[in-house]
Formats: structure tokens, sequence, C-alpha cells
């Protein structure tokens, strides 16, 4: 359950299997307490009936007891015992120590240990004028008896037991499990279904807000407001709480840019001024050779932090919106030849092989003829820099499916798998070489305005590397709708 619906859904449906069964404890409860009254008043009611129709024959004939023509034993006479026949369910009447007097016709089919279990009832003092369960085995089960004392009937008369089975009014324990075994599973069934499409029904709108939110992925989407649902329910509130958010991140990306284009801007001038003064001082006859080394480290670094203020300047106005691409017609052959030459001179300060395949074919396509340079060029400075002395860089380029693809290709240290993620972010810097200062110099910021060269072209950027192996960075820019090749070419 790795969704807030499906785990709604799955408690809603647990909820309702919990309410279904305390519904039947408390159906089972009152119906069984209902059902006992029921039974009570009703073994009662026969039990005083057969009392009055004894008293009543007995004031009548003096007698209700005879000897059985057949058994010789004592029993009702016969028209009293006729008279008893009418009363329904389980009836004996019983005369002094437990003697059977008479058995109803419903009695009389039960097996004698049955109707036993009733009569050794009746024996127990305690017993005489309550109610009481007993089990009679099956087929009757358990029945409610009443022990009503009779002592208007003469001395032979004793006692009579009025009894009726509970499986019609009550139900078992095992009859309600059953009934609810085969219905909770449908239950169930149907309340997650339910659960799960109002669940959803109800999230829909969180999901339009997170959709909306995904879509907000950097500082350049910051403008766009979250939809606000109707209602006035939580979800009203919680969109307009992140349109706030939203507005007060995107006041606050927007001062920090503004901030860096302003700084970036205003670096130019003296470092361009400090520059200007230090190559003056190389050139002067009168400086010393101490001095001069000096001043070629200072000029180093200047140069650094001017590449530092260029790149700065260049993502702000990017992130503002203020660097627009400018796309002319252009046959990449010609830039990467003259990218060759560079290429030639960087490889050699770094006794690395770099190898730029022009193609023999025209590769036309409309672009930003600059920033195409400017990224060709970061990747091969990077490709060279991360490459020790006797490997190799290579430089390709295809066309494919409307898009030129570039491919910039090294023999060298290559990249963590872990840090693949993270290296077109800006300032980013794989260790051991994070310091600007180190063996490989840099500021982090060339692979992040690749990038945005590549996405400005409606184009992408990405990168494959295994350490010690080498990197190649793929460079996909549709060529343009002006440059689209001619159906069947």
């Amino acid at each position: 359950m790795q969704t807030i619906r499906a785990r709604l859904a799955v408690g809603y449906a647990l909820a309702m299997g919990a309410t279904l069964f305390v519904f039947a404890a408390i159906v089972y409860v009152a119906q069984g307490s209902r059902a006992f009254a029921e039974l009570d008043s009703r073994v009662r009611v026969e039990s005083d009936l057969i009392a009055a129709i004894l008293s009543e024959a007995y004031r009548a004939r003096a007698r209700v007891v005879w000897p059985h023509p057949q058994t010789g034993q004592p029993a009702l006479t016969p028209d009293v015992a006729s008279l008893l026949e009418g009363v329904p369910g389980y009836v004996i009447v019983l005369g002094p120590e437990r003697m059977v007097l008479h058995l109803s016709a419903d009695t009389r089919a039960l097996p004698f240990g049955a109707y036993r279990a009733l009569i050794d009832v009746a024996e127990d003092p305690a017993a005489s004028g309550s109610f009481g369960l007993v089990d009679l085995d099956p087929p009757v089960g358990q029945v409610r008896y009443y022990v009503r004392p009779i002592t208007e009937a003469g001395e032979l008369v004793t006692a009579v037991i009025s009894a009726a089975p509970t499986s019609g009014f009550v139900v078992s324990p095992p009859r309600l499990m059953t009934a609810m075994l085969w219905t909770a599973p449908f239950i169930l069934a149907v309340s997650l279904v339910i659960g799960y499409l109002l669940v959803g029904r109800t999230l829909k709108p969180v999901e339009q807000i997170v959709d909306e939110v995904r879509a907000i992925t950097d500082g350049r989407s910051l403008h766009k407001r979250l939809v606000e649902p109707g209602g006035q329910d939580e979800l009203v509130r919680l969109t307009a709480t992140l349109n706030a958010m939203l507005e007060r991140l995107e006041h606050s990306f927007s001062l920090l840019r503004r901030f860096t284009a302003d700084a970036s801007h205003e670096l130019k001038t003296p470092l361009t001024v400090l520059r200007s003064g230090i190559e003056r001082s190389l050139t002067h006859p009168s400086t010393s050779a101490e001095v001069m080394e000096t001043l070629e480290e200072t000029l180093l670094e200047v140069n650094r932090m001017a590449e530092l203020v260029d790149s700065l300047l260049t993502l702000a106005r990017a992130d503002e919106g203020r660097a627009p691409l400018h796309l002319d017609d252009l046959d990449l052959r010609e830039l990467l030849s003259e990218l060759s030459e560079t290429a030639g001179i960087l490889g050699e300060q770094a006794s690395v092989e770099v190898v730029v395949d022009v193609p023999e074919q025209a590769l036309l396509m409309r672009a930003d003829r600059g920033r195409l340079r400017q990224l060709l060029q970061n990747l091969l400075s990077n490709a060279v820099k991360y490459t020790p002395p006797g490997g190799n860089v290579r430089i390709s380029s295809r066309r494919d499916d409307g898009k030129v693809v570039l491919t910039v290709r090294d023999s060298g240290i290559g990249i963590a798998p872990g840090d693949l993620e993270s290296i077109f972010d800006r300032f980013w810097r794989a260790d051991p070489a994070r310091s600007r200062t180190g063996s490989r110099p840099g500021a982090g910021l060339g692979l992040a305005i690749c990038r945005w060269i590549a996405e400005a072209h409606g184009g992408s950027i990405e990168a494959q590397s295994k350490p010690g192996r080498g990197t190649t960075f793929t460079v996909e820019v549709p060529v343009g709708r002006d440059q689209e090749e001619p159906a069947g070419h």
C-alpha cells in the first residue's frame, strides 16, 4: 500500500468489517434477550394454564391421578390428559419423587435420555418457580424451560415443566458466525471498491495539485500558480498556502538573480581594468623577474575570476529570460572545423589526443552559433581537464530523426554513479577536485551552462560514465523546421 488512496480504502474496509462484527454482536445480544423474554412468557403461560386445568379438574372430580390400566403406574386420568394434549411444546407433569404423570406428544417423541434431562432439572429445589436452559441433544437442541410447583391438584401432583426450543427464536453463535462468514467477504469487497472510488474522487484535487507543483521544477517556473479548487475545505487552504509560498519564493529568487546579475556586471569593469594594468606591467622592461612571476600568477587568478563572472552573468540573465538565442542557419561542419583547431591546442598542452570528426556531408541546422560553440568548448575543456596524459578525447556528430546528436567521449577518470545526477548543478565539483586551486581548477558552472544552452534550443544533454573508464556526454538539439530534410532524401 504505497498510496494514501489504497491505505484509506483498506482502512475503510477494515472499519466496515469491524462495524459489521459489532453490529452482529449487538443484534445477537438484543435479539437473544428479546427472544428469551418471549420464550419465558410462553412457557410460563403454558405452565399456568396446565396448573389451572389440573386444579380445576381436582376440585370438580376430587382426583386427577389414577393407576394406568396397562402399566399400573400412576398417571393422569384420560379426560384430564386429553385436555393437556392441546398444549404445544414439551410438557411434563410430575408427582412426588420425580414420578412422571404425563408427557405431551412432543415430549413422548423424544428419546428417553433427552426428556430425562428435563426431569432431572426439577430435582433441584432451587429450580422450582424458575427459568433455565437445557440441551436436549439433536435434533431438538437447546430449550428454555420453566418449573412451576402445583399445590392445588392433590398430593399426587407436585409440579409441571413446560419447555420450548430456542432454535426458532434465538440466533445461536454458530448460525450467526456462519451467516457472517458468508456475507462478510461480499460486504468487505463492496466496501473496498466503494471506499477506493470515494477516496479517489476525494483525492483527485490533491493529484491535480501534485501535478501542478511537479511542473514547477526550477526557479524559472515560479511565476506559475496553482488553480484553487472550489469550496471551503482543507484543499482550498492548502492551495492558497502553496501559492503564497510560491509567491515568496519567486520574490526571493528574483532578488537573488538580480543581485547576481548586477554584481557580475559591476565586477566586469574592475576586473578588466585590473587585467589591463597587470598586462601592461608584464610588458614593462623595468619589471624584475620576481615581480614578473607574481604578476603572472595574479593575472591567472584574474582571468579565472573574469571567467567565473562571465558564467554567473550568463546564468543570471538566462534565469531572468534576458539571454535570448540568436538563431541562424549554419552548417555544423564549419563549427566543428573551427573547434578542431582549439582542440589541437588544448590536447597538445595536456598531452591528450583530441580528435574532432568533421562529417563529409553538410549538417544543416538552425541554432545560436555562439552558444553552440560555447557548449562544445565547455565539454571539450572539461574532457581534456579530466583525462590523464596519454588519453584521448573524441568529438563526433550525426543526424538522427530531425535532431543533431553531438557526442564528446573521453578516456578520463570517469564519474562515480552517485555523482551523475549532480554534475549539471551549479558550483558542484566532484571530489577530490572541488577547489579552484587544485590540479583541475574550475568553478563548477560549465556543465550548468551547457545544460541551459541545450534546453534553450529545445534539446537535452546527458552523461554516461564509469569510474576509470571515461565519460560520454551526449547532446541532442533539434535541427529546426527550416532545416528538416526533404522527404525521401
